[in-house]
């Protein structure tokens, strides 16, 4: 699984680039980041695709590309709940798709199906008018036409609840459909006006999978008789882990170069081992992955043993020993080492010729069209005053946190600026300015004026207090240790997480770690440290005792001899540090609106953003390009920066120079946050992600509980429940934010049963402004203005604090050397006819954002 694949599921599956269904340890992007200012905002993405792009004539005729997937679609209704990855991936090859998204993640006609779509009426209604390729036909020879459309929009209208899908929006604000000229043109009639009206029909379905309750819920689950793509559905094997794709007599496109296609199931942990074995053609991989792959090329010419993999960090003196134990004349050491020497042995011939079989393999890299972000969850406890919210985001030094994942793999690292578009989409600007640049000393000013403050602990103990002697750590005595590693303290976070972001831990066989001559890491590849390494540090160290992966930062993480200088911080105050203190509520418990004491800074930053939707209007209007893009960001990004704490509130002593003074408290209780993460061995580098995160809030008195869970449990458990106070999980990127990112920061309301109606927004933070701007961005047909809508309503999200985007996730693809039209695409919907092997002799095009990735 990869660094973090912790993303909540969509709850309505839509066109097949935007609903890519991200569960997985939990479920559910690319930006040279433009400033806001006139001319074209949206910049460019930060990193092109790479597919190996090839000329058809370059591409054979023939052969099997053979697809690594995490699991067989339970579904191949795009429509239903349970639709991912895979049920996607089927259905942009085979079944139509009025649009799709280009490299920039741009909608635009699918020529294979529609001559063309415009709105031909907005008043008194919006009309849209479809006329469709006259060639385009289903597989059973008959046309695609407005019988197909009118049955997808009544089993999608939300009209029959005998349907069983996913909430899909749009198709609830259509009020007719019918034909026009003939059966090839198609009249749309909405009843309320809708922006996103291209979202719609992609993927279309035939009216014999639509047309009834039975064979909507039931007939598309297991099989699609009827299609219309390049491919058709042919077989599905789960007893093999295989669908299989065949080329379609019936297509009258361009025909697929490929013969098949074949999605094969491989989970994450098996995909070095399934590429050297030639089991499958493409996948999608890991960083300890892809260090191993570059290894191999860099290895094809090179002789003797390997330099890297298990035994490589076996010493001569090391070796030494290991022969002298095997050999020695205590019997029982002599046979468990020959034990251990035979075991590694046989390790590093299996990783040697695995190694040898990924020779044959690239790495194609992109970022992928998903951001990772910061959930702070507002429902209960200290979240839930957007002061500490606010603290916590000014904490944060999100380009710091970008280049840890992205740079050590060769990829522009830069912070996501948005949470509704990403660089290169026509919505994206970047509106971080709402909220304000990394600030420590704003931060803990923010805290005092929330109540939080330096030996709070302490002074409660001295009031009388008896028995609870933990709780006295978090005063002075803290504040010492923090001050003195305040200069020391970001490094160190820096450090802690970096091995674990390059991906260096480019081994796969852990059964190499045994024997005493050889280096417990040596079977990592790389020489480097491994990922597991910080964690286990963080995590066994950290005094808790228990083994369910829970640990607290900032309670017993002095500087290294503080101990012995002050014995009082030894305790750390752990009593005084329980995560039950500031546990979420459930779900049905709201605290929505911000404490009193925070008026004030709301409407700081409500006119901070309020500055930011000026400032565009008035470079729109004069329509010249502002000096703001050389002057500092925080100028650039819409005035001076906000979340700051009313006018004459101080910052506790030790914030100017940028350090803690001590663990924070308010009312006897330290300021201790939980933070919920994956536990499993693909989420390595998110959990170095959050160790960062929590050393930088350390540096403003906050701790932070770290409580590793089970994979399968992280999303459902937890995120989805509200049983955390910071998480870290992505959402994807969309043509259509209005729609789409809707439900994500929509206010949660009250339901009838007394529950608290969330539908996606985790961090049960909301407003009614942000819900009226999408509402008016949803109505809007006028483009430009749409664009500027999305853009306020982002700009009040950022202002609000409950998410904080970081930084795009890695795309990181495997593909064969002789693959072209694959790889890593980026915003781009995969154009799976052109996919195919080259022709002896011929090569690709070297794809923009190539480059080999860091040897690990």
């Amino acid at each position: 699984m990869p660094h973090d694949r912790a993303r909540p599921r969509p709850v309505r599956p839509a066109a097949t680039a935007r609903s890519a269904v991200f569960l997985a340890a939990g479920v559910l992007a690319l930006p040279a980041l433009a400033g806001c200012g006139s001319g074209d905002e949206s910049g460019t993405a930060t990193a092109a695709q790479d597919i190996a792009p090839a000329a058809r004539d370059l591409v054979a005729d023939g052969g099997t590309v053979k697809w690594a997937v995490d699991d067989l679609p339970e579904t191949f209704n795009s429509f239903q709940s349970d639709a991912d990855a895979a049920t996607n991936r089927v259905a942009g090859a085979v079944l139509p798709s009025m649009f799709r998204l280009d490299e920039r993640g741009r909608p635009e006609r699918n020529a294979d199906f529609l001559e063309s779509a415009e709105i031909v009426e907005r008043e008194p209604q919006q009309v849209v008018l479809y006329k469709l390729n006259q060639q385009a036909v289903w597989s059973d020879g008959r046309e695609i036409g407005a019988d197909d459309f009118a049955a997808q929009w009544r089993a999608l209208s939300g009209k029959d609840s005998a349907y069983w899908t996913a909430r899909n929006a749009g198709y609830d604000r259509i009020g007719k459909i019918e034909r026009g000229a003939n059966n090839l043109e198609v009249r749309v009639t909405f009843d309320k006006p809708y922006a996103d009206w291209r979202s719609l029909f992609s993927p279309l379905y035939p009216k014999e999978v639509m047309g009834t309750p039975d064979s909507f819920n039931d007939g598309a689950r297991t099989k699609l008789k009827v299609t219309a793509g390049p491919f058709a559905l042919k077989d599905v094997d789960r007893d093999a882990g295989e669908v299989t794709l065949q080329r379609s007599p019936r297509w009258w496109g361009n025909p697929a170069k490929a013969d098949k296609l074949v999605l094969r199931s491989v989970p994450r942990d098996q995909r070095a081992a399934a590429l050297a074995e030639g089991k499958v053609d493409v996948a999608d991989i890991d960083a300890d992955e892809a260090g191993r792959i570059t290894l191999a090329a860099r290895d094809k010419s090179g002789r003797g043993p390997l330099t890297h993999g298990p035994g490589a960090r076996l010493t001569p003196a090391g070796a030494l020993r290991s022969w002298a134990l095997a050999h020695g004349s205590d019997e029982e050491a002599a046979e468990s080492e020959q034990l251990a020497r035979a075991k590694t042995h046989k390790a590093v011939k299996r990783y040697a010729e695995q190694q040898a079989g990924l020779r044959g393999y690239v790495v194609r890299k992109s970022l992928e069209p998903a951001y990772t972000q910061l959930a702070l969850n507002g429902a209960a406890g200290p979240l839930a005053d957007d002061r500490v919210r606010r603290a916590v985001a000014r904490a944060l030094d999100r380009g710091q946190l970008a280049e840890a994942v992205l740079k050590p793999l060769g990829l522009p690292a830069e912070p996501v600026g948005s949470h509704l578009a990403l660089a290169g989409q026509e919505a994206y600007a970047d509106n971080s300015g709402a909220l304000g640049d990394q600030d420590t000393a704003e931060a803990r000013a923010l805290l005092a004026d929330a109540g939080w403050t330096p030996g709070a602990l302490t002074e409660r103990k001295e009031k009388g207090r008896d028995g609870e002697e933990e709780e006295t750590a978090g005063g002075e005595a803290g504040a010492q240790d923090s001050e003195d590693t305040s200069d020391s303290g970001s490094g160190s976070g820096s450090d802690s997480g970096s091995d674990s972001d390059s991906g260096s831990d480019s081994g796969s066989d852990s059964d190499s770690d045994s024997g005493s001559g050889s280096d417990s890491d040596s079977d990592r590849g790389s020489g480097s440290d491994s990922d597991s390494d910080s964690d286990s540090d963080s995590g066994s160290d950290s005094g808790s005792g228990s083994d369910d992966g829970t640990y607290i930062v900032g309670e017993d993480d002095p500087k290294p001899g503080a101990d012995d200088r002050n014995p009082a911080a030894k305790d750390g105050g752990r009593s005084a540090a329980r995560a039950d203190d500031h546990k979420p509520a459930e779900a049905g418990v709201s605290v929505l609106a911000p404490a009193p004491a925070a008026a004030y800074q709301e409407a700081v930053l409500l006119r901070q953003a309020d500055a930011l939707d000026s400032r565009r209007e008035a470079d729109k209007e004069q329509k010249r390009d502002p000096g703001g893009k050389a002057k500092s960001k925080k100028q650039a990004q819409g005035g001076a920066p906000g979340a700051y704490a009313p006018k004459g509130t101080a910052a506790p002593k030790g914030a100017a120079k940028g350090a803690a003074a001590g663990p924070l408290a308010k009312d006897g209780k330290a300021l201790t946050l939980r933070f919920v993460l994956p536990s499993g061995a693909g989420s390595e580098s998110l959990r170095a992600v959050a160790d960062r995160i929590s050393r930088m809030l350390q540096r403003i008195g906050v701790r932070t509980e770290i409580s590793k869970v089970a994979d399968e449990s992280y999303f459902k458990d937890h995120i989805a429940s509200g049983q955390y106070d910071l998480a870290l999980y992505s959402w994807p990127a969309s043509a259509f934010p209005a729609t789409d990112a809707r439900p994500i920061f929509a206010k949660p309301v009250p339901a009838a049963d007394g529950s608290l109606n969330v539908e996606q927004n985790y961090t049960r933070v909301g407003t009614d402004h942000i819900d009226q701007l999408f509402d008016q961005a949803l109505a809007e047909l006028d483009e430009s203005e749409n664009r500027s809508l999305v853009k306020k309503a982002d700009a009040r999200i950022w202002a609000a604090a409950g998410s904080i985007p970081l930084y795009q996730r890695p795309q990181l693809v495997a593909t064969r050397t002789t693959l072209a039209n694959t790889g890593a695409f980026g915003f781009e919907t995969p154009v799976y006819q052109d996919m195919g092997f080259l022709k002896p002799g011929a090569k690709a095009n070297k794809s923009p954002s190539r480059g080999s990735l860091p040897a690990h």
